[in-house]
Formats: C-alpha cells, sequence, structure tokens
C-alpha cells in the first residue's frame, strides 16, 4: 500500500467537537463534570482501599464491588480528562491511535460494568435465595473467575471495533461531533461500506446489554418472590434494603446507556447537544453514585469510612 492510500485510510488525527450547540457554553459545564469525577476518583480509590485493608470485607458482595470501582475509574479516566482539554483549553484534536484506544477502552469497560453489575444481581439472589450454599456456590476463586469472564468478554467483543476501524478508509472526514470517541460516532465519518460496522455493534450492544439485562432482571423477580413469602415484615424491609443500593446502581447505569444508543441509531429528531450531554453524563454519574450509594446503604463500609 502507497504512502497516500495509506494517508488516504487513515487521517492523522480527528477533531473532537465537544458538545455540539453547545460550544461558547462549554467552558462552564466543564466545572460540575470536573466535580462529579473528582468524587468518582477519590470515592472509587476510598472504597478499593477499605475493601483491600479489611479482611472481613474479603466476600463475594465486596469483591464485586471492588471490581466495579475499578472499573468505574477505567471508565471515567478514559475520557475525562481529554473532554476537559477540548472544554477549557481547546485542545481538540486527538491521534487516530489515540482515538481508537479510547474507544476500545470505553466501550470494554462499560462492557464489563454491565458484566459486574449482573454478577452482583447473581450474587444478591444466591445470598437471599439459598443463603446456605452462598460461599460454597460463589467462592473467593469462583468471583475472581467471574470477574475474568467479564473482562475476557468485553476485550474479545470491543477488539473487532478498531480493527474493522483501522481498514475503513475517511477520505477527507476527521471531524467527530462527540466529546470522545465512541464507536457509531467514528464510523458515520467512513466513507467505505460501513453496513458491517454498524450491523456488528448493534449486535454487541444487543448481546451484551441484552443478555445481562435479562439475568438482572429473572435474579431480582426470584428475589422477589422469596422476599414476598417471608412471614417477618422486618426480615423482607431487611431483603429490599440488601438490594435497593443495587437496584439504584443499575437504573443509573443502564437508563442513560439505552438512551443513548437507541438515540445514535433511531433518534435522529432528538437534539445532539442533548443526545451527547447525556452520552457524557452516562459515563461519569454511574462511577460519582456508585461509592456514595453503597457507602451509605451497606453497613460495613460505612462503619469502615466513619
Amino acid at each position: 500500500m502507497s504512502l497516500n492510500s495509506t494517508a488516504f485510510s487513515h487521517p492523522p488525527y480527528f477533531l473532537l467537537v465537544g458538545i455540539p450547540g453547545l460550544e461558547k457554553e462549554q467552558f462552564w459545564i466543564a466545572f460540575p463534570f470536573c466535580i462529579m469525577y473528582a468524587i468518582a476518583v477519590l470515592g472509587n480509590i476510598t472504597l478499593l482501599l477499605i475493601i483491600k485493608g479489611e479482611p472481613s470485607l474479603h466476600e463475594p458482595m465486596y469483591l464485586f464491588l471492588a471490581m466495579l470501582a475499578l472499573t468505574d475509574l477505567v471508565l471515567s479516566t478514559s475520557m475525562l480528562p481529554k473532554m476537559l482539554g477540548i472544554f477549557w483549553l481547546g485542545s481538540k484534536e486527538i491521534g487516530f491511535l489515540s482515538c481508537l484506544a479510547q474507544l476500545f477502552f470505553i466501550h470494554t469497560f462499560s462492557s464489563v460494568e454491565s458484566g459486574v453489575l449482573m454478577a452482583m444481581a447473581l450474587d444478591r439472589y444466591i445470598a437471599i435465595c439459598c443463603p446456605l450454599r452462598h460461599s460454597s456456590i460463589l467462592s473467593v476463586p469462583a468471583v475472581v473467575a467471574l470477574g475474568s469472564l467479564v473482562l475476557v468478554r468485553g476485550v474479545l467483543l470491543v477488539s473487532p471495533f478498531c480493527f474493522l476501524l483501522r481498514r475503513m478508509p475517511f477520505c477527507q472526514h476527521h471531524v467527530i461531533s462527540h466529546s470522545y470517541c465512541e464507536h457509531m460516532a467514528v464510523v458515520k465519518l467512513a466513507c467505505g461500506d460501513t453496513r458491517f460496522s454498524v450491523i456488528y455493534g448493534l449486535f454487541v450492544a444487543f448481546i451484551v446489554t441484552g443478555s445481562d439485562m435479562i439475568l438482572i432482571s429473572v435474579s431480582y423477580t426470584m428475589i422477589l418472590r422469596v422476599v414476598m413469602r417471608l412471614s417477618s415484615t422486618e426480615a423482607r424491609l431487611k431483603a429490599f434494603s440488601t438490594c435497593a443500593s443495587h437496584v439504584c446502581v443499575i437504573l443509573a447505569f443502564y437508563v442513560p446507556a439505552l438512551f443513548t444508543f437507541l438515540t445514535h441509531r433511531f433518534g435522529h429528531s432528538i437534539p445532539s447537544h442533548l443526545h451527547i450531554m447525556v452520552a457524557n453524563l452516562y459515563l461519569l454519574v454511574p462511577p460519582m453514585l456508585n461509592p456514595i450509594v453503597y457507602g451509605v446503604r451497606t453497613k460495613k463500609l460505612w462503619d469502615r469510612v466513619v
């Protein structure tokens, strides 16, 4: 392949617009985003240190929570520093390979987060429905194996995004109408046949989000059936309280995720600035909320903090 055709296929860099339509307001929007990121980093690092330093917390629920905290740190750090560069410094350029790397980390760890939430729902189901077998079914090696499986799934499913994009010609199109390198936002710039990339993106979204949400829904349906059979109102409230924090975290992750995914493909009438704003919050709100929700709702963690 000649140098000219290589340049034709791969632009040396992309330009990230930020939030289309809100370019003038971006400088001020960056401040709450920065505060949310600072809370997310502080909260998740605190969670990791507490769980690592307290042997009594080395059980499935808290090990999954440590995985969630680590995932949130990678996810938010993959996009926020560059976004602040765009909003505050006007540093819109991102190299082609850097863009693919950002895309890989954001989509891989979004998949990992979904998988960890599914694993946590499974843990709650076993703890409430099969309490006597909980420690034998979800031993520490089983938890590590499940976490590793979720990570490998994310890497294997997302890697083809990058390989496919490297093989696509981009002509002179290099302005991304987004704050970070999102798969569909980059695919839209390609001037070749993108049908396979679009179909594969839909497949990954449905296979990850669809399967995880089904398993989470089944787990909580079974939990609800068991809890409603309990004769003691106090026992029911305790069981509901145990699951409440997890349900809040699930909603905070999946509602904006589904909105972003569906808007990219079908919501052409939705203003682009609203879509991009939700896409940004989708990667910032859950990492910020998770340590707060679990820290306040989980007595063992709260006791360690105070």
